[in-house]
């Protein structure tokens, strides 16, 4: 097996013991530096990185390896790039931007397989008289017509 495969092998065998767990990202150079993006359904503990670090770091050759490895949680402003984030973020407010250049900041208020349901309250002219109202908006979005989607964290 190659350097590559043992790495996904061994990454592969540590999210299986912590099924919350999911790979984002993981990236690996010519010169064996290992680069693993978690995140989880209720998070990423800094105990989870060290575990997964370990699980890898313990079982390759560092005789025929010169490796480094860093595991890291996805960060509060990554953007998210599978269901399984999407799916974790419901009731959370989103900044979307779509294939078409709009920008939507509302509620996630569900996501499937196909796509996500996004609400928010938006001031619009009223329909008779003069003067502006409150109207519930709310769109349907598939994942194909999302570029990119953060989560907006309040304080």
């Amino acid at each position: 097996m190659t350097f590559k495969e043992d790495v996904n092998q061994l990454l592969e065998d540590a999210l299986k013991e912590r099924p919350s767990l999911f790979l984002i990202d993981l990236k690996i150079d010519d010169s064996f530096k290992i680069n693993i993006v978690l995140d989880g359904d209720n998070g990423v503990s800094l105990q989870d990185c060290i575990d997964v670090s370990r699980a890898i770091d313990g079982n390759l050759d560092s005789e025929k390896y010169d490796f480094s490895i860093e595991v890291a949680s996805a960060g509060v402003s990554s953007p998210l790039s599978l269901v399984r984030q999407y799916k974790k973020n419901i009731g959370r407010n989103l900044k979307v931007k779509t294939t078409t250049s709009q920008e939507i900041e509302a509620l996630l208020s569900a996501a499937d397989d196909d796509g996500i349901t996004l609400e928010w309250k938006a001031r619009e002219p009223k329909k008779i008289g003069k003067g502006k109202e409150t109207v519930e908006k709310s769109v349907n979005l598939p994942y194909s017509e999302i570029k990119e989607a953060t989560v907006i964290v309040l304080f």
